[in-house]
């Protein structure tokens, strides 16, 4: 793919957890968790979009989340757990996509808050209506779905390339 390639960036907030007396990347679904996600599976699905690859936090409920949401895909994706995006910092969360290969086009980051959020509003120099603005205003909720698209190599990824293109959440 030349450095001009249309490409998008996906990033999917994990479902709802338990709080548990277990460590933090050991805490499982909740049962709204476990409603949500397949929702946001088939917001993904509605999106049109194949996606090339799936880059999951290795966390436990990035994981359920994950298993619950791709069963809505039409396609399943390379999937890769990626200890990296647990508390990943935003430097680290672009440093990761800054590796992906150019052979993908659609890249999807199911994650945590606060990376996701500051992700997709650093990413995003421009944005379709008030996609923005409703973003930044709910927080970035759990399940809560963020489509960005920018032209060029991973590798060019940094602030302000992408446009937001929509932002979704299962109780919006």
């Amino acid at each position: 793919m030349s450095a001009d390639t249309p490409r998008r960036i996906v990033l999917l907030r994990h479902a709802k957890a338990e709080w548990s007396d277990g460590t933090d990347h050991d805490r499982p679904l909740a049962e709204r968790g476990r409603h949500d996600a397949p929702a946001a599976g088939q917001k993904l699905a509605q999106t049109g979009i194949t996606f090339d690859l799936a880059l999951c936090s290795s966390a436990a409920r990035t994981r359920e989340t994950w298993k619950l949401a791709v069963q809505e895909l039409p396609h399943r994706p390379k999937t890769t757990y990626e200890e990296r995006l647990y508390e990943a910092s935003l430097g680290e969360l672009i440093a990761l996509v800054n590796e992906t290969s150019d052979e993908v086009k659609n890249l999807l980051v199911i994650g945590h808050n606060p990376g996701m959020h500051a992700l997709a509003d650093a990413l995003a120099g421009s944005a379709q209506g008030d996609v923005l603005a409703r973003m930044n205003r709910s927080g970035f909720p759990t399940s809560g779905i963020a489509v960005v698209s920018f032209t060029g190599s991973w590798k060019s990824v940094e602030h302000g390339v992408g446009t937001l293109l929509d932002f979704w959440t299962p109780h919006s």
